[in-house]
Protein backbone atom coordinates (compact mmCIF):
# COMPACT_ATOMS: atom_id res chain seq x y z
CA UNK A 1 0.00 0.00 0.00
CA UNK A 2 1.46 3.33 -1.07
CA UNK A 3 2.23 5.80 1.65
CA UNK A 4 0.27 9.04 1.77
CA UNK A 5 2.57 11.92 0.77
CA UNK A 6 3.47 14.24 3.58
CA UNK A 7 1.88 17.70 3.45
CA UNK A 8 3.99 20.45 1.98
CA UNK A 9 5.65 22.29 4.83
CA UNK A 10 5.62 26.06 4.96
CA UNK A 11 8.99 27.81 5.05
CA UNK A 12 10.65 27.86 8.45
CA UNK A 13 10.46 30.99 10.56
CA UNK A 14 13.24 33.38 9.44
CA UNK A 15 16.06 33.94 11.93
CA UNK A 16 15.75 36.79 14.41
CA UNK A 17 18.46 38.89 12.75
CA UNK A 18 16.57 38.92 9.46
CA UNK A 19 13.18 39.60 11.01
CA UNK A 20 14.28 42.44 13.28
CA UNK A 21 17.90 43.51 13.20
CA UNK A 22 18.48 43.65 9.44
CA UNK A 23 15.44 45.90 8.76
CA UNK A 24 16.38 48.11 11.72
CA UNK A 25 19.94 48.53 10.41
CA UNK A 26 18.78 49.24 6.83
CA UNK A 27 16.20 51.84 7.85
CA UNK A 28 18.58 53.44 10.37
CA UNK A 29 21.26 53.85 7.70
CA UNK A 30 18.71 55.40 5.34
CA UNK A 31 17.59 57.81 8.08
CA UNK A 32 21.18 58.97 8.57
CA UNK A 33 21.76 59.85 4.91
CA UNK A 34 20.43 63.47 5.05
CA UNK A 35 22.63 64.18 8.08
CA UNK A 36 25.76 62.89 6.32
CA UNK A 37 25.11 63.99 2.73
CA UNK A 38 22.81 67.00 2.43
CA UNK A 39 23.48 67.62 -1.28
CA UNK A 40 20.34 67.76 -3.38
CA UNK A 41 21.69 65.20 -5.86
CA UNK A 42 22.38 62.62 -3.14
CA UNK A 43 18.99 63.12 -1.52
CA UNK A 44 17.28 62.77 -4.90
CA UNK A 45 19.26 59.67 -5.82
CA UNK A 46 18.57 57.84 -2.56
CA UNK A 47 14.92 58.95 -2.68
CA UNK A 48 14.64 57.40 -6.13
CA UNK A 49 16.30 54.23 -4.85
CA UNK A 50 13.78 53.97 -2.01
CA UNK A 51 10.87 54.55 -4.38
CA UNK A 52 12.13 51.72 -6.58
CA UNK A 53 12.49 49.63 -3.42
CA UNK A 54 8.77 50.17 -2.66
CA UNK A 55 7.94 48.89 -6.15
CA UNK A 56 10.22 45.86 -5.69
CA UNK A 57 8.73 45.23 -2.24
CA UNK A 58 5.23 45.14 -3.72
CA UNK A 59 6.35 42.68 -6.40
CA UNK A 60 7.84 40.39 -3.74
CA UNK A 61 4.37 39.82 -2.31
CA UNK A 62 3.24 38.06 -5.49
CA UNK A 63 6.60 36.78 -6.75
CA UNK A 64 8.30 35.68 -3.54
CA UNK A 65 5.20 34.46 -1.71
CA UNK A 66 2.89 33.58 -4.59
CA UNK A 67 5.33 32.44 -7.32
CA UNK A 68 3.68 34.85 -9.80
CA UNK A 69 6.24 36.20 -12.26
CA UNK A 70 4.76 39.43 -13.61
CA UNK A 71 6.35 41.27 -16.52
CA UNK A 72 3.77 44.03 -16.34
CA UNK A 73 4.37 45.26 -12.80
CA UNK A 74 5.78 48.58 -13.97
CA UNK A 75 2.33 49.44 -15.33
CA UNK A 76 1.20 50.08 -11.74
CA UNK A 77 4.14 52.45 -11.23
CA UNK A 78 3.14 54.39 -14.33
CA UNK A 79 -0.56 54.42 -13.46
CA UNK A 80 0.17 55.88 -10.03
CA UNK A 81 2.47 58.50 -11.52
CA UNK A 82 0.02 59.50 -14.25
CA UNK A 83 -2.88 59.69 -11.79
CA UNK A 84 -1.01 62.34 -9.79
CA UNK A 85 0.20 64.26 -12.86
CA UNK A 86 -3.17 64.25 -14.64
CA UNK A 87 -4.95 65.49 -11.52
CA UNK A 88 -2.24 68.15 -11.20
CA UNK A 89 -2.96 69.33 -14.76
CA UNK A 90 -6.58 69.84 -13.67
CA UNK A 91 -5.51 71.89 -10.63
CA UNK A 92 -6.05 69.06 -8.13
CA UNK A 93 -2.66 69.35 -6.46
CA UNK A 94 -3.17 68.12 -2.90
CA UNK A 95 -1.61 64.78 -2.02
CA UNK A 96 -4.53 63.98 0.28
CA UNK A 97 -6.62 63.60 -2.89
CA UNK A 98 -4.06 62.64 -5.53
CA UNK A 99 -2.33 59.83 -3.64
CA UNK A 100 -5.52 57.92 -2.70
CA UNK A 101 -6.69 58.26 -6.31
CA UNK A 102 -3.37 56.87 -7.51
CA UNK A 103 -3.61 53.92 -5.12
CA UNK A 104 -7.22 53.26 -6.15
CA UNK A 105 -6.33 53.44 -9.86
CA UNK A 106 -3.54 50.91 -9.39
CA UNK A 107 -5.79 48.61 -7.37
CA UNK A 108 -8.59 48.75 -9.97
CA UNK A 109 -6.21 48.02 -12.84
CA UNK A 110 -4.78 45.12 -10.83
CA UNK A 111 -8.27 43.80 -10.07
CA UNK A 112 -9.36 43.80 -13.72
CA UNK A 113 -6.13 42.49 -15.22
CA UNK A 114 -5.47 40.08 -12.35
CA UNK A 115 -8.91 38.48 -12.66
CA UNK A 116 -7.93 37.54 -16.22
CA UNK A 117 -4.22 36.85 -15.80
CA UNK A 118 -4.62 34.59 -12.77
CA UNK A 119 -6.76 32.19 -14.78
CA UNK A 120 -3.45 31.08 -16.26
CA UNK A 121 -0.17 29.84 -14.82
CA UNK A 122 3.50 29.72 -15.72
CA UNK A 123 4.65 31.20 -19.00
CA UNK A 124 1.07 32.06 -19.98
CA UNK A 125 0.73 34.26 -16.91
CA UNK A 126 4.02 35.96 -17.80
CA UNK A 127 2.86 36.67 -21.36
CA UNK A 128 -0.55 38.01 -20.31
CA UNK A 129 0.92 40.36 -17.71
CA UNK A 130 3.44 41.52 -20.32
CA UNK A 131 0.58 42.19 -22.74
CA UNK A 132 -1.39 44.19 -20.17
CA UNK A 133 1.74 46.16 -19.28
CA UNK A 134 2.30 47.03 -22.94
CA UNK A 135 -1.34 48.01 -23.28
CA UNK A 136 -0.89 50.50 -20.44
CA UNK A 137 2.32 51.77 -22.05
CA UNK A 138 0.75 52.38 -25.47
CA UNK A 139 -2.32 53.93 -23.86
CA UNK A 140 -0.03 56.45 -22.14
CA UNK A 141 1.76 57.24 -25.42
CA UNK A 142 -1.61 57.93 -27.07
CA UNK A 143 -2.70 60.48 -24.45
CA UNK A 144 -1.88 63.51 -26.56
CA UNK A 145 -3.82 65.77 -24.18
CA UNK A 146 -1.34 64.77 -21.47
CA UNK A 147 1.90 64.92 -23.40
CA UNK A 148 1.85 61.60 -25.26
CA UNK A 149 5.38 60.36 -25.94
CA UNK A 150 6.84 63.57 -24.51
CA UNK A 151 5.38 62.99 -21.07
CA UNK A 152 3.69 65.40 -18.69
CA UNK A 153 5.39 67.90 -16.42
CA UNK A 154 4.29 69.13 -13.00
CA UNK A 155 5.20 72.69 -12.01
CA UNK A 156 5.79 71.77 -8.37
CA UNK A 157 5.36 68.85 -6.03
CA UNK A 158 2.00 67.93 -4.57
CA UNK A 159 0.77 70.01 -1.68
CA UNK A 160 -0.09 68.51 1.70
CA UNK A 161 -3.26 70.08 3.07
CA UNK A 162 -2.47 73.32 1.30
CA UNK A 163 1.20 73.47 2.27
CA UNK A 164 4.22 72.83 0.02
CA UNK A 165 6.23 70.90 2.57
CA UNK A 166 7.25 68.35 -0.08
CA UNK A 167 9.10 71.09 -1.96
CA UNK A 168 11.83 70.73 0.66
CA UNK A 169 14.12 67.90 -0.51
CA UNK A 170 14.90 66.72 3.02
CA UNK A 171 11.21 66.66 3.99
CA UNK A 172 10.38 64.76 0.82
CA UNK A 173 13.19 62.31 1.57
CA UNK A 174 11.76 61.47 4.97
CA UNK A 175 8.24 61.16 3.52
CA UNK A 176 9.58 58.57 1.07
CA UNK A 177 11.47 56.79 3.87
CA UNK A 178 8.38 56.79 6.08
CA UNK A 179 6.30 55.38 3.23
CA UNK A 180 8.87 52.64 2.66
CA UNK A 181 8.83 51.67 6.34
CA UNK A 182 5.01 51.67 6.47
CA UNK A 183 4.75 49.54 3.32
CA UNK A 184 7.29 47.10 4.75
CA UNK A 185 5.37 46.80 8.03
CA UNK A 186 2.05 46.45 6.18
CA UNK A 187 3.27 43.66 3.92
CA UNK A 188 5.07 41.99 6.81
CA UNK A 189 1.78 41.90 8.73
CA UNK A 190 -0.04 40.54 5.67
CA UNK A 191 2.55 37.82 5.08
CA UNK A 192 2.48 36.80 8.75
CA UNK A 193 -1.32 36.63 8.84
CA UNK A 194 -3.61 33.75 7.92
CA UNK A 195 -3.92 35.32 4.49
CA UNK A 196 -0.16 35.11 4.01
CA UNK A 197 -0.03 31.52 5.21
CA UNK A 198 -2.68 30.51 2.69
CA UNK A 199 -0.83 32.37 -0.07
CA UNK A 200 2.41 30.54 0.76
CA UNK A 201 0.57 27.27 1.14
CA UNK A 202 -0.93 27.62 -2.35
CA UNK A 203 2.57 28.24 -3.68
CA UNK A 204 3.83 25.01 -2.10
CA UNK A 205 0.84 22.73 -2.74
CA UNK A 206 -2.24 24.20 -4.43
CA UNK A 207 -4.17 20.92 -4.49
CA UNK A 208 -3.83 20.47 -0.74
CA UNK A 209 -5.02 24.04 -0.07
CA UNK A 210 -8.11 23.36 -2.16
CA UNK A 211 -8.74 20.18 -0.17
CA UNK A 212 -8.60 22.27 3.01
CA UNK A 213 -11.36 24.50 1.65
CA UNK A 214 -9.32 27.50 0.46
CA UNK A 215 -9.68 29.00 -3.00
CA UNK A 216 -6.13 29.96 -4.12
CA UNK A 217 -7.48 32.16 -6.93
CA UNK A 218 -9.19 34.54 -4.51
CA UNK A 219 -6.11 34.85 -2.32
CA UNK A 220 -3.81 35.39 -5.29
CA UNK A 221 -6.14 38.00 -6.73
CA UNK A 222 -6.25 39.84 -3.40
CA UNK A 223 -2.44 39.74 -3.21
CA UNK A 224 -2.22 40.98 -6.80
CA UNK A 225 -4.49 43.93 -6.00
CA UNK A 226 -2.50 44.81 -2.87
CA UNK A 227 0.75 44.66 -4.85
CA UNK A 228 -0.71 46.89 -7.57
CA UNK A 229 -1.93 49.45 -5.03
CA UNK A 230 1.44 49.61 -3.23
CA UNK A 231 3.33 49.93 -6.52
CA UNK A 232 0.96 52.71 -7.63
CA UNK A 233 1.82 54.53 -4.41
CA UNK A 234 5.49 54.35 -5.39
CA UNK A 235 4.49 55.81 -8.76
CA UNK A 236 2.79 58.75 -7.04
CA UNK A 237 6.04 59.43 -5.17
CA UNK A 238 8.06 58.97 -8.37
CA UNK A 239 5.97 61.62 -10.13
CA UNK A 240 6.69 64.04 -7.31
CA UNK A 241 10.39 63.25 -7.23
CA UNK A 242 11.16 64.56 -10.71
CA UNK A 243 7.88 66.48 -11.19
CA UNK A 244 7.54 64.65 -14.49
CA UNK A 245 5.90 61.48 -15.82
CA UNK A 246 6.41 59.62 -19.09
CA UNK A 247 5.23 56.39 -20.75
CA UNK A 248 8.76 55.02 -20.27
CA UNK A 249 7.82 54.37 -16.64
CA UNK A 250 5.63 51.48 -17.85
CA UNK A 251 7.98 49.59 -20.16
CA UNK A 252 8.59 45.88 -19.76
CA UNK A 253 12.27 46.70 -19.17
CA UNK A 254 11.25 48.49 -15.97
CA UNK A 255 9.28 45.42 -14.94
CA UNK A 256 12.40 43.36 -15.60
CA UNK A 257 14.35 45.69 -13.32
CA UNK A 258 11.82 45.09 -10.55
CA UNK A 259 12.23 41.33 -10.96
CA UNK A 260 16.02 41.71 -10.85
CA UNK A 261 15.76 43.75 -7.64
CA UNK A 262 13.62 41.08 -5.97
CA UNK A 263 15.77 38.17 -7.12
CA UNK A 264 19.09 39.81 -6.28
CA UNK A 265 17.90 41.00 -2.88
CA UNK A 266 16.17 37.77 -1.92
CA UNK A 267 12.70 36.56 -2.89
CA UNK A 268 10.21 35.96 -0.14
CA UNK A 269 12.08 37.99 2.48
CA UNK A 270 10.55 41.50 2.12
CA UNK A 271 13.75 43.16 3.35
CA UNK A 272 15.67 41.57 0.46
CA UNK A 273 13.80 43.48 -2.29
CA UNK A 274 14.42 46.71 -0.38
CA UNK A 275 18.15 46.01 -0.33
CA UNK A 276 17.99 44.89 -3.96
CA UNK A 277 16.00 47.93 -5.08
CA UNK A 278 18.35 50.39 -3.42
CA UNK A 279 21.47 48.47 -4.48
CA UNK A 280 20.49 48.10 -8.13
CA UNK A 281 19.50 51.77 -8.43
CA UNK A 282 22.74 53.01 -6.88
CA UNK A 283 24.93 50.63 -8.91
CA UNK A 284 23.18 51.65 -12.13
CA UNK A 285 23.80 55.31 -11.33
CA UNK A 286 27.47 54.64 -10.53
CA UNK A 287 28.06 52.63 -13.71
CA UNK A 288 26.22 55.18 -15.86
CA UNK A 289 28.61 57.85 -14.57
CA UNK A 290 31.56 55.72 -15.72
CA UNK A 291 30.43 54.85 -19.23
CA UNK A 292 27.43 55.10 -21.51
CA UNK A 293 27.76 51.36 -22.13
CA UNK A 294 27.16 50.60 -18.47
CA UNK A 295 24.65 47.84 -19.23
CA UNK A 296 27.48 45.74 -20.70
CA UNK A 297 29.04 45.79 -17.22
CA UNK A 298 25.81 45.55 -15.24
CA UNK A 299 24.60 42.41 -17.05
CA UNK A 300 27.57 40.19 -16.09
CA UNK A 301 27.39 41.59 -12.54
CA UNK A 302 23.80 40.37 -12.25
CA UNK A 303 24.79 36.97 -13.64
CA UNK A 304 27.63 36.60 -11.15
CA UNK A 305 25.41 37.51 -8.20
CA UNK A 306 22.74 35.08 -9.41
CA UNK A 307 25.33 32.27 -9.65
CA UNK A 308 27.33 32.84 -6.48
CA UNK A 309 24.64 34.32 -4.24
CA UNK A 310 21.67 32.04 -4.84
CA UNK A 311 18.73 33.24 -2.84
CA UNK A 312 19.93 36.82 -3.04
CA UNK A 313 21.93 39.05 -0.75
CA UNK A 314 19.89 38.07 2.31
CA UNK A 315 20.56 34.36 1.82
CA UNK A 316 24.23 35.14 1.24
CA UNK A 317 24.33 36.90 4.60
CA UNK A 318 22.71 33.87 6.21
CA UNK A 319 25.29 31.50 4.76
CA UNK A 320 27.99 33.89 5.95
CA UNK A 321 27.00 33.21 9.55
CA UNK A 322 24.16 35.62 10.16
CA UNK A 323 21.80 33.02 11.64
Amino acid sequence: MAETPAPAALPATPPLWRRIWLPVVVFALLALVPFVWSERFILGLVSRAMIMAIGALSLDLILGYGALVSFGHAAFLGIGAYAVAILFSHDIVDASIAFPVAILAGALFALVTGAISLKTRGVYFIMITLAFGQMAYFTATSLSAYGGDDGLRMFHRSEVFGTRILANDTAFYFVVLGTLVLCFLLLKAIVGSRFGRVLRGAKENERRMRALGFDPFRYRLAAYVIAGAVCALSGALFANLGMFVAPAYMTWQRSGEFIAMVVLGGMGTLIGPIIGGIGVTLVEEWLAALTQHWKVIFGPMVILVAIFARGGVVKLLERGGGK
